[in-house]
């Protein structure tokens, strides 16, 4: 079966919060995935007219923690394994799918293709201008994450010449995935990284490293999206959203977002 049409998903995520809702779930933490988590939580809502599972702006994995550890949220969406203290104190993750990460540009910058080590001068700062890589004379605007956020963690562990890199002080640091996906977005000359899932359809230029996209089989940069939860405080209704989470029809959602169901 085909993968859901986009616009198809779009429209369903507009009904995702039906006022007459009779359990209202909400599901806070990571900004990977949101718009694919989205989407299916409102085809399981329409599948499941008296529950809705709401999907709010990231708060980050350590967000999505924080609220489950302190029973302010029956479920959370993490894009880091749980540490052996969060599950010491009763905390469970469920992994549902890989997300490959993507190096972006605004399309201003008229380059498709990076090699590793131009990357990496990029993002140290040797390289401060498009023309250098191939592109119009036109000044590189890095965009960056914190150091704990779990798409640079990835990035450092998978990319040539990026473990020990030092990023450029001569950045903006983006807070959340989608705070760096509004940055490159709207700001001629940028550069950024986040999932593929969230770009795919956006107007950025999604740039080859070594040649691989990240659509590509072997393209070696993900991270895993994992939904948590503790056995204590676990409601039938968020359960059912869970097995929904790891089902078929979601596995097809998934494939068009651009997203690999990873299920545990």
């Amino acid at each position: 079966m085909r993968p859901l049409p986009f616009a198809i998903l779009v429209a369903l995520t507009l009904s995702v919060t039906p006022s007459w809702a009779a359990e209202q779930i909400m599901m806070p933490g990571t900004g990977d995935g949101l718009e694919m988590l989205r989407a299916v939580a409102a085809v399981f809502a329409a599948d499941n007219p008296d529950v809705s599972i709401v999907v709010p702006e990231s708060t980050g994995s350590g967000g999505g923690v924080t609220a489950v550890a302190q029973d302010k949220a029956i479920i959370g969406r993490i894009a880091v394994p749980l540490s052996a203290s969060q599950e010491a104190a009763g905390l469970t993750s469920v992994s549902i799918i890989r997300l490959p990460l993507a190096i972006y540009a605004h399309p201003s910058s008229g380059v498709t293709a990076l090699s590793s080590e131009q990357l990496v001068g990029i993002y140290d700062g040797s390289i401060p201008n498009w023309k250098e890589v191939g592109g119009p004379n036109l000044r590189i605007k890095v965009v960056r994450r914190e150091e704990k956020d779990s798409t640079l963690v990835v990035l450092r562990a998978t990319l040539p010449g990026w473990k020990d890199l030092k990023l450029t002080e001569k950045s903006k640091v983006a807070v959340t995935t989608q705070d760096s996906l509004e940055t490159v977005l709207t700001t001629e000359g940028a550069i950024g990284f986040g999932p593929f899932s969230e770009i795919r359809n956006r107007a950025l230029t999604i740039l080859r490293i070594d040649g691989k996209h990240p659509a590509e089989p072997g393209y070696p940069s993900f991270t895993r999206l994992r939904l948590i939860y503790k056995d204590a405080t676990i409601t039938p209704s968020a359960k059912k959203f869970i097995e929904f989470a790891k089902s078929n029809k979601a596995r097809q959602m998934y494939a068009g977002f651009g997203a690999i169901p990873d299920f545990e």
